[in-house]
């Protein structure tokens, strides 16, 4: 029997990643973990308070450890630019971005203060507890609440983000005259990323002064693109390698300090430098924001939405102004005439926040959704059917239709597998031994993106298929689905494909992030591979007798690793027979994805989602288990179902997670982050995750992508808190809004 490697690979086939073996047997290494000689450890110092002035450091004790051979802090740092313009990364927000050991001043709870550098990781650690540090304490402000009051719309903005529209309609006046109505508000509090891998930097030393940074980051090229501007170091002599990332969800879009930290060591002292932070200083960068957000609905007796009025203040740091697109959802989802969105930002004093998965969509989408469920009840209306009524075919700030859209297939198919018919529409109806029964569902929705991206291809006579690009894999399996495009396209078994990402040297590519990878990378790979055709047939047209002298490329296939004329199949060439007659026994090709933005803009581009939900709530405790999601999810073409849906899978995790766990408590007496550790900020864990059911409504969508593939990375996520939330009243007859929904509250 043949090996299942061996056989044709073609898109939507169920096939396990190719990167499983390197990273189960531990030959995938990781930022911290690439040997070098002659390495320094360094371990960073962070500050104690929240805002004001260094007034001295102290480092004599920690210098007179064994091992230790220097203290770096901001007065003996080495030669960077002092420009904030140059420490800008390709993603940064408008403001001033922070700048690691500039000056004395202290803008949040945990910047770094000072790098210790050391012979053995255990003796900087050991160090950096010595180092005193004092300071000159101004008041300080970290409490969003309080501070409602100080919002103000945003000043600056960053590529991607769109500020709410104007108001459609009269909002106002119609939610003061309707008779159907809720207004509702919800908080959302902070938190924090926590992937598995520790944020880390191994910076190589080359003889000739050239630094090989193996980078804990999305974007091997931002992480160059930063490095190079902070110091003043032309491009050529900084390389970046991220082949293999230990999840990052957003934290690694931004270099984060321990980088220009290690790349300060090793041009300091002329030696490699490894810098990783710990579990404790993963709490001492950005983060999800704080989000207050108030939500005002109306209806008629029909079910028809009136008018939304969607306001939202969420944190950002005093340097930069952190946007996310948080309200427009509520105007993009469902048909009303008259809405109204705000969306403002409070300065605190802490480190400015970052995008975590489906950013904005996460607390947006929630706010709305719960207060959609709430209006049900109010109009004593089946929580599907009232969304099915308000069901937008087009965009309705715009009127522009869908790329695609299958959302209300997507209900149907959820509800269906879900039992939906069988719920009882008031609350408290189920029950089994101590715990009530609830049934909630909710929608979902994020941006489909497509981004520019260049792709190499480089086609060997041994009948290997080596194709490259500057992509980055944080778990998500873009190494798997890269190589099956290109193994498809080229008629190849998944074998002979080599798909190399995670280098700064390779081909463009944007940071991973916001689910547009497959949609611009596996793009520029299929266009990468469709040019190696056409230089294939032409090579063949010119090889006398082969019988492809007059062929055009629809006369053409491509399969088992040779060119067969589709009208007399018989005839056939193999590559590497073609690729014989070449001097360098090669064919390569490059290929520029820059999107059809004059035909994209014409329509919204978006994925969607249906989740429904179901949980068993123990009063007494305040204990809410979700014992069985279903999610239904329209994502455009589907490439590899398993890595999709584990994506899908990963997202239901989070949202449950995020409803019922994850917060990071600031004492704000101080200005800190209390819970800055695994053991006491909580995530889901093994026992917290019982049935889960995914199911994908398949549109292949060619205005996204000509490999009619949308991302889904977000989508999965977006929806799960509130279908939790709906699912709690439906249990309980009480109303959470604020997550996460820990038991106090509900016991509350």
């Amino acid at each position: 029997m043949t090996h299942p490697d061996t056989q044709p690979v073609r898109l939507g086939q169920d096939l396990p990643r190719v990167d499983a073996l390197a990273k189960v047997t531990g030959q995938a290494r990781y930022a911290a973990e690439h040997p070098a000689a002659d390495l320094l450890y360094g371990v960073v110092v962070n500050s104690a308070i929240a805002r004001g002035t260094i007034t001295a450091i102290d480092d004599s004790r920690a210098r007179a450890v064994p091992g230790v051979v220097d203290v770096i802090t901001h007065q003996n740092r080495p030669k960077m630019r002092s420009a904030r313009l140059f420490y800008k990364d390709m993603v940064a927000p408008g403001g001033r971005p922070y700048r690691p050991l500039h000056d004395a001043q202290v803008h949040y709870s945990g910047q770094p203060v000072a790098l210790v550098l050391a012979e053995s990781f255990e003796a900087a650690r050991y160090a950096a507890r010595l180092v005193q540090v004092q300071y000159a304490s101004t008041p300080h402000r970290t409490d969003l609440l309080a501070d409602l009051g100080r919002a103000k719309k945003p000043l600056t903005f960053k590529a991607g983000f769109s500020p709410p529209p104007s108001d459609k309609g009269k909002p106002e006046q119609v939610f003061e005259a309707a008779e159907f109505r809720v207004d509702c508000e919800s908080h959302s509090g902070v938190e924090h990323h926590n992937p598995m891998e520790l944020f880390a930097s191994t910076v190589l030393w080359g003889e000739d002064g050239h630094l090989t940074i193996y980078d804990k980051t999305q974007g091997s090229q931002n992480s160059r693109w930063y490095v190079s501007r902070v110091f003043g170091l032309s491009k050529d002599r900084v390389t970046v390698r991220n082949p293999y990332v230990g999840g990052a969800f957003g934290s690694g879009l931004r270099p984060q300090y321990q980088l220009p930290l290690a790349v300060m060591g090793a041009l300091k002292h002329q030696r490699s430098v490894r810098v990783v932070m710990t579990r404790q200083q993963m709490f001492t960068f950005g983060h999800r924001p704080e989000t207050w957000q108030r939500v005002k609905l109306s209806a008629s007796a029909d079910g028809a939405l009136t008018s939304i009025w969607h306001e939202a203040v969420a944190e950002t740091s005093r340097m930069e102004d952190y946007v996310e697109v948080v309200v427009n959802w509520s105007g993009q989802l469902y048909q009303c005439p008259n809405v109204h969105l705000g969306y403002r930002l409070v300065e605190l004093d802490h480190a400015t926040p970052m995008d975590m998965r489906a950013p904005g969509a996460a607390h947006g989408v929630h706010a709305l959704e719960v207060a959609l469920d709430e209006l049900s009840y109010v109009l004593g209306m089946d929580p599907l059917q009232l969304r099915l009524k308000n069901y937008a075919s087009s965009n309705p700030e715009d009127g522009k239709p869908y790329s695609t859209k299958t959302l209300k297939r997507c209900y149907e198919v959820a509800a269906a597998r879900f039992g939906w018919d069988r719920r009882p529409p008031q609350p408290r109806q189920m029950r089994e031994g101590r715990e009530l029964i609830g049934w909630g569902m909710a929608t979902g929705t994020w941006d489909a993106m497509q981004m520019f991206a260049r792709a190499e291809a480089v086609l060997g006579r041994d009948g290997r298929l080596r194709v490259r690009s500057a992509a980055s894999d944080i778990g998500t399996g873009t190494y798997t689905v890269m190589a099956m495009i290109a193994a498809e396209r080229m008629g190849l078994p998944l074998e002979l494909v080599d798909f190399q990402l995670g280098d700064s040297n390779y081909p463009v590519a944007p940071i991973e992030g916001g689910s547009s990878h497959v949609a611009t990378v596996g793009s520029a790979v299929d266009g990468a591979c469709e040019k190696l055709q056409k230089r294939l047939l032409h090579l063949a047209r010119r090889q006398p007798g082969s019988g492809f002298s007059k062929a055009r490329m629809a006369d053409v296939l491509f399969q088992d690793g040779a060119l067969v004329l589709k009208s007399e199949p018989s005839v056939r060439l193999p590559y590497a027979e073609l690729l014989q007659a070449l001097p360098e026994g090669e064919l390569s090709t490059r290929y520029l994805l820059v999107p059809n933005t004059l035909r994209q803009r014409k329509y919204v581009r978006a994925t969607h989602g249906a989740v429904f939900c179901e949980v068993r709530v123990d009063e007494t405790l305040g204990i809410v288990r979700v014992t069985r999601v279903v999610s239904a999810i329209d994502a455009g073409r589907i490439l590899n179902p398993r890595t999709a849906r584990g994506q899908v899978i990963g997202g239901i995790v989070w949202g449950i997670s995020q409803a019922l766990h994850e917060e990071t408590f600031c004492d704000h007496t101080i200005g800190r982050f209390i819970n800055h550790d695994l053991a006491e900020y909580h995530v889901a864990a093994n026992a917290d995750i019982h049935e889960i059911q995914v199911d994908f409504v398949e549109a292949h969508d060619d205005i996204v992508s000509r490999i009619g593939a949308k991302g889904v990375g977000e989508i999965g996520l977006v929806g799960v808190a509130a279908a939790i939330s709906n699912a709690i009243y439906h249990a309980t007859g009480k109303r959470l809004r604020d997550t996460p929904m820990t038991p106090d509250k509900v016991m509350a």
